[in-house]
């Protein structure tokens, strides 16, 4: 069984976007496709969404009610075919059959169907997927700090391979791409993306890194940023003069426009691959209106004084983590101890897909919560319960960001930190690990109230956002209040069929 099904959306290639992205949604068809696209000016096929890879760009407002048909025309051979799509950062509160991780959630969607996701989204803001979501709030509490918030100030981060992902194993990337276009080490001087803006008015950019393993450092020449936004949370403002953003985060900031009408670089140093900005690469372009449109940028890159520290993050809204300020202090603590042997295990156990959903294995009655699949990755978890989860670092291939669906969680322990926050410390739903040393600890509350559903209950996956790593085993399933599975999540009859289309596949159409 290949596990790529599952991250199939987020492995999806980029094909360059132009400088007005299209937005679509929040009731829309979704076509998944095959092309030859060259972001960098090297051409290789890839998995386009809507027609490009990145974008069209997915919106909504909160409280609106999304339906996605999403429509599987994957027809080259040398890749895989089959596909689901995660709705990254979303809670999915009732709706948990349309989170969409393959054997999690629902079989893949085979090549020639379609499938529709159908949710509604009450409380978030800005996300992203191999392309970026973005949820406005009519009643955003910093909308007085900017003048723009449009399809245009969405950046997304992205690592370009030129080769196919599924012939690749732990790899570094070939080339960054901002937006879309990129340039690799010794290629040509391909065209970069622009973000235009008008001297003397401030900006909203909503920042997501879609990579499928790099975290970047990001910053531009000569202009700091205030962050008001992690991870679709309104956090206090932070003012900072650059980023470290890993694999599935997200961020907002305000941009003030405030410097002299001009180009200057826009920096996203890779943790992976060639690192810097010779001849243009890792790199795209602010230009100011009025600034000569035929140049790139002179700019030169400051030291960072004022790096994003993690830590320093304070959700504006309801801060403080659940359970008791001590260690331990929760319902339930689960530590997660990681090793590699060739594949990552957790607590000894090597994350890999079942045949049948997780969800399925408790709504067809095959399984008991004491017996799900895949045995020792799947971890019952009572409603209406505290848990603390410890994650200690150092195991190969760190910083790893975790990402936990269905659920904010409060970092109470961040990484580069011994000390434990209880009374306001970040919130979000991708966080690293750290490196030797650290032991990141998160907290979260079985109980959501969204519109009548009083509890999240469902399996949501917890697993490293590098998807080699997710694919080599780095994950496990919460299995969240299992007893009423059968009450709360109403899958529709299209769910239903997914798994039996699929399962009479031959091996040429997985």
């Amino acid at each position: 069984m290949a596990f790529h099904s599952f991250i199939s959306f987020l492995l999806l290639a980029l094909a360059c976007r132009s400088s007005t992205a299209e937005m679509i949604g929040p009731v829309t068809d979704l076509v998944i496709s095959a092309a030859e696209v060259s972001p960098d000016g090297f051409s290789r096929t890839a998995t386009l969404a809507g027609g490009t890879a990145i974008g069209p760009v997915i919106r909504g407002n909160k409280g609106d009610n999304f339906q996605i048909n999403v429509i599987n025309q994957l027809e080259d051979d040398t890749m895989l075919k089959s596909t689901s799509i995660h709705w990254h950062g979303l809670f999915q509160a009732g709706t948990n059959w349309a989170d969409g991780p393959a054997f999690i959630n629902q079989c893949p969607i085979a090549t020639g169907n379609s499938f529709l996701y159908n949710f509604n989204v009450p409380n978030q803001y800005c996300d992203g997927l191999r392309g970026a979501m973005v949820i406005y709030d009519p009643n955003d509490p910093y909308a007085d700090l900017y003048d723009v918030d449009d399809e245009n100030t969405v950046i997304t981060l992205a690592d370009w391979y030129h080769e196919k992902a599924e012939t690749l194993t732990f790899p570094a990337q070939d080339a960054t791409l901002i937006n879309g276009r990129g340039r690799f080490d010794g290629g040509n001087a391909t065209q970069l993306s622009v973000i235009s803006v008008e001297q003397g008015k401030r900006y909203r950019m909503r920042m997501v890194n879609i990579a499928c393993g790099s975290n970047f450092v990001f910053k531009i020449d000569s202009h700091t940023m205030t962050i008001i936004e992690a991870d679709g949370v309104n956090h206090e403002q932070l003012e900072v003069d650059s980023i470290q953003i890993f694999a599935g985060q997200r961020y907002s900031f305000i941009l003030n426009a405030n410097q002299d009408v001009d180009n200057y670089w826009i920096r996203a140093n890779p943790s992976t691959g060639t690192s810097g900005y010779s001849g243009g690469i890792n790199s795209a372009i602010l230009r100011y209106i009025g600034a000569d449109e035929d140049s790139e940028p002179e700019s030169s890159e400051d030291d960072s004084a004022d790096p994003l520290v993690e830590f320093n993050l304070v959700p504006l809204e309801n801060p403080g983590a659940p359970g008791e300020p001590k260690v331990g202090g929760v319902d339930v603590a689960i530590n997660l101890a990681f090793t590699f042997d060739g594949s990552f295990q957790v607590n000894g156990a090597k994350f890999t897909p079942p045949s049948v959903p997780v969800l399925l294995q408790i709504l067809s009655g095959a399984q008991t919560a004491d017996s799900l699949l895949p045995e020792g990755s799947v971890y019952p978890l009572p409603l209406n319960s505290t848990i603390e989860l410890s994650m200690p670092a150092g195991v190969a291939g760190c910083p790893h960001p975790f990402h936990l669906h269905g659920h904010t969680f409060d970092v109470v322990r961040s990484a580069g930190s011994s000390t434990y926050n209880y009374v306001n410390p970040p919130r979000r739903d991708v966080v690293s690990i750290g490196s030797s040393g650290d032991n990141v600890t998160i907290r979260f509350k079985l109980l959501v109230r969204v519109y009548f559903v009083t509890d999240n209950a469902g399996p949501w996956f917890l697993h490293c956002h590098i998807d080699w790593h997710l694919e080599a085993g780095l994950a496990v399933v919460f299995a969240e209040g299992t007893d009423s599975w059968r009450e709360l999540i109403k899958p529709t009859d299209e769910w239903d069929q997914l798994c039996p289309i699929y399962n009479n596949l031959d091996e040429s159409e997985l």
